[in-house]
C-alpha cells in the first residue's frame, strides 16, 4: 500500500512537472519572439520609399495620363502608397500561393534565383507578414526588381499567355479599365513587384 502511494505521488509530481514545463514552454514561445525580435531594427515604408525607384518614375513617363490620375507625381509619398497597396493586392489576389519570396539553400535554387535569401532582406514593414509562399508554381519573386520591364509586367498581369505562352497564371483584367489601360491597382502591383530585390546591387543579380 505504501509503495502504491509513493508510486502515485511520484506520478503526480511528474504530471505537475510536465504541465509546468508545457506552460513555461508555451509562454516562452509566445513571448520570446516579441522580447527578442522587437530589438531588431525594422525599416519603415517611408524609409524605403524615400528614394523613388527608377521603375516607378518610368511608369509616370510611359503612362502619363493614367499615372497622374492614379498617383499624381512620382514622389516618395505616392511611392510609399503604391508599395503598400501593391503588397496588399499581392496578398489579396493570392499571388503568394504560387510565387515564393525566398531563395532556399538547396540544390539549384541559387543557380535559378541568385544567392540564398538572408534575414536582412525581410527586416522591413513590407515583409510583415513574410510572404515565403506555400509552393513554387511560378518563379521566385524576391529578386524581381529590374529583371523585366514595366511594360512586360503590365502585359503579364493583363494577359499572361501573351508574354509567356506556357504560363498557367490567370489573367487579372480587373486591374485595368474597360479600355485595357492600367488603373491605380495595376500601377501599385507593378511598383511592388519592381521593388522586390531592389536592395541588391546590379552585379549581385545572378539570374
Amino acid at each position: 500500500m505504501e509503495k502504491k502511494t509513493l508510486r502515485e505521488s511520484f506520478g503526480f509530481i511528474l504530471l505537475v512537472a510536465g504541465i509546468g514545463f508545457f506552460v513555461v514552454g508555451f509562454i516562452f514561445q509566445m513571448l520570446g519572439p516579441v522580447v527578442f525580435l522587437n530589438k531588431i531594427p525594422m525599416k519603415s515604408v517611408e524609409e524605403m520609399a524615400s528614394r523613388v525607384s527608377p521603375e516607378f518614375t518610368l511608369l509616370s513617363e510611359d503612362y502619363p495620363e493614367e499615372f497622374r490620375k492614379a498617383f499624381g507625381e512620382p514622389t516618395p509619398e505616392s511611392y510609399a502608397q503604391a508599395l503598400l497597396e501593391g503588397r496588399d493586392i499581392y496578398i489579396a489576389e493570392g499571388c503568394w500561393h504560387c510565387h515564393s519570396q525566398y531563395v532556399r539553400p538547396i540544390a539549384n535554387e541559387p543557380l535559378r534565383y541568385g544567392a540564398v535569401s538572408v534575414a536582412s532582406e525581410y527586416q522591413n514593414e513590407l515583409q510583415l507578414p513574410q510572404l515565403f509562399g506555400t509552393r513554387r508554381v511560378g518563379p521566385d519573386l524576391i529578386r524581381e526588381a529590374g529583371i523585366r520591364s514595366n511594360d512586360w509586367h503590365m502585359q503579364h498581369l493583363y494577359d499572361p499567355q501573351s508574354v509567356e505562352p506556357k504560363s498557367v497564371m490567370p489573367a487579372y483584367p480587373w486591374l485595368f479599365d474597360e479600355d485595357g489601360r492600367p488603373t491605380r491597382r495595376a500601377f501599385s502591383m507593378v511598383a511592388y513587384l519592381q521593388w522586390l530585390g531592389s536592395w541588391q546591387n546590379p552585379e549581385e543579380k545572378e539570374r
